[in-house]
């Protein structure tokens, strides 16, 4: 049993507003593709990693840690078509019951024991659903209609689903599969998987494990990984 990273980054991260794709703005003197790729090179027991990228992206290679080794995928229009084709590059390299996380692009704030934690989850209790890192919402939720508040939503029940999230390989594709049949738009993997009837595991993580969509979200990420002390 072996687990691989897939890392989807051939987005092009229209609502930060900027002239390059979010994952390569300057993040401390290095690009946040470069910062999320080196957090995953740290972590050991891995047995390779996939990054998809846009046919036309030109940084990507530019921006791997030194000394680490990734495969190549070539990425889709949406989030589920990348993580598909890593998928296949995986399915060359793997057995089909191998695990994989699959981890965005832009969440470089990704937390070893987290990690730890929800392999350990996955692997010992999911019963083959998987898991993922999760955060309960700590904010009182409206749902709106026109501008205005329509209702107040409870919020006891509801989490905010953060990244990895861990599947078996052969699993996880099978789902992405029926979703495309199905015509359903995958917002994140552990959607296509309860496609299929599956329940994962829910594994709290650090609220800190941001993903940066915002331009102010740039300045919350330096602070965090400047405090852990993985960048100086």
């Amino acid at each position: 049993m072996q687990f691989w990273w897939v890392v989807p980054a051939a987005g092009a991260g229209q609502r930060m507003g900027a002239a390059l794709p979010k994952q390569y703005l300057s993040l401390a003197g290095r690009s946040v593709f470069y910062w999320t790729l080196k957090q995953l090179s740290e972590m050991h027991g891995f047995a390779g990693t996939v990054v998809a990228i846009a046919p036309d992206d030109q940084r990507a290679r530019q921006n791997v840690p030194e000394g680490m080794h990734v495969y190549w995928a070539e990425g889709g229009v949406e989030r589920s078509d990348s993580v598909a084709r890593a998928l296949e590059v995986v399915a060359e390299l793997a057995a089909p019951d191998d695990w994989v996380l699959v981890h965005d692009v832009a969440r470089p704030c990704i937390d070893s024991q987290d990690v730890e934690r929800l392999i350990e989850v996955a692997v010992q209790r999911s019963g083959g659903a998987g898991a993922l890192l999760a955060a309960p919402i700590a904010d009182t939720i409206k749902r709106a209609q026109e501008g205005a508040v329509a209702a107040t939503v409870d919020r006891s029940e509801l989490w905010s689903a953060l990244t990895p999230q861990m599947f078996r390989l052969n699993r996880l594709r099978e789902a992405l599969r029926v979703a495309r049949q199905r015509g359903v738009m995958i917002r994140d993997e552990s959607s296509a998987v309860e496609l299929l009837g599956d329940c994962p595991l829910l594994v709290r993580g650090r609220r800190d494990n941001l993903k940066i969509t915002w331009p102010e979200d740039m300045v919350m990420v330096e602070a965090i990984l400047s405090q852990r002390g993985v960048i100086q």
